[in-house]
């Protein structure tokens, strides 16, 4: 695959799979199970979406997960994920999704990741896109059902290898859930040929990334940008090429940084760290791959080569990249 006008295919690297419904999907979801929604529209939809605050995306995230009622529904979502990506001429993506949480809602995971790996092999068949998975445990379980929790995904990851699962994955809210207690979770995974990408140092500082690199010894963070704040810890990472998958649009939205002027994206790679640009919940927060790469040259401020750099790291640093057309 070389995409439009003949260019190399991307790569997203930190994608959440509830975060990047299509609204078209979420729309016929709702009509196929009779929930109301604010708007019958896209459109509408795109507008309802668009990040207001943390509780309104939590609401939002609430009324998608409500729409995804069954595997087929998974499959479906799969498939609508995977042709926005084409669009965007990415070939290859590692797509997060949290086990407790589709458990959560009604639908046994096993049965959720055989309907994700129908999606997958379809999107490499029509649309010659490779589709991973990265699966999360969330920080902020109770410490009461932490063990299970992080059981059964780690089962659930070293299980889905053949279902196209390359990572195990720790997202959530950072305050008050650091890194360390994960870490018997993450050397199994390790131990079981499973990559680790935990999320760290986005709304916690430094602290956050030194914690899971010292504890969950990562190849990638999933946003890291608040190293920023510690040069030991940007030298650290730069040194040892721990990636960050970096999502600009979405630390601003979510009041990280006040705008992409001030983001330090462009600091952290002048610094030598390995960084990518990717979207996160491109639903949520009204953007695309397409934009945070024009953002890159655009309010990031960085030249040319620099973007090329960027943007063809995420190729590099896929888990699985080389298999992408």
């Amino acid at each position: 695959m070389t995409g439009r006008r003949g260019l190399a295919p991307r790569a997203e690297l930190h994608l959440h799979w509830y975060g990047a419904i299509p609204p078209a999907t979420v729309l016929e979801l709702a009509r196929r199970h009779r929930v109301a929604l604010p708007a019958d529209t896209p459109e509408g939809l795109r507008e309802w979406f668009r990040f207001r605050d943390f509780d309104h995306f939590l609401e939002v995230m609430s009324a998608v997960g409500d729409v995804v009622a069954d595997a087929d529904d998974v499959e479906l979502v799969t498939w609508g994920i995977a042709r926005e990506l084409a669009r965007q001429r990415v070939g290859y993506a590692e797509v997060m999704i949290t086990p407790a949480n589709v458990e959560r809602r009604g639908i046994p995971f096993a049965r959720c990741l055989e309907a994700m790996d129908r999606g997958r092999l379809r999107a490499r068949d029509e649309l010659g896109l490779e589709l991973r998975w990265i699966l999360d445990v969330n920080r902020a379980t109770p410490e009461a059902r932490r063990a299970y929790w992080a059981d059964m995904t780690l089962e659930a990851a070293i299980g889905g290898r053949d279902a196209g699962v390359v990572a195990l994955g720790l997202s959530g809210p950072e305050a008050g859930h650091p890194p360390e207690p994960f870490a018997p979770w993450f050397e199994r995974a390790r131990a079981a040929g499973l990559h680790s990408v935990p999320h760290a140092g986005e709304l916690a500082g430094p602290e956050s990334v030194w914690g899971a690199v010292r504890a969950l010894h990562p190849e990638r963070i999933a946003h890291g940008v608040r190293a920023i704040e510690d040069p030991a810890l940007v030298a650290h990472l730069a040194e040892r090429r721990i990636v960050l998958d970096v999502c600009p649009t979405s630390n601003v939205c979510l009041g990280v940084y006040p705008s992409l002027a001030g983001h330090p994206l462009r600091r952290l790679h002048e610094s030598g760290v390995p960084v990518t640009v990717n979207s996160d919940d491109p639903t949520m927060f009204a953007t695309t791959l397409d934009d945070e790469i024009a953002a890159l040259s655009g309010h990031l401020g960085l030249g040319d080569a620099a973007v090329r750099e960027i943007v063809a790291n995420g190729m590099r640093y896929g888990f699985d990249a080389a298999v992408a057309p």
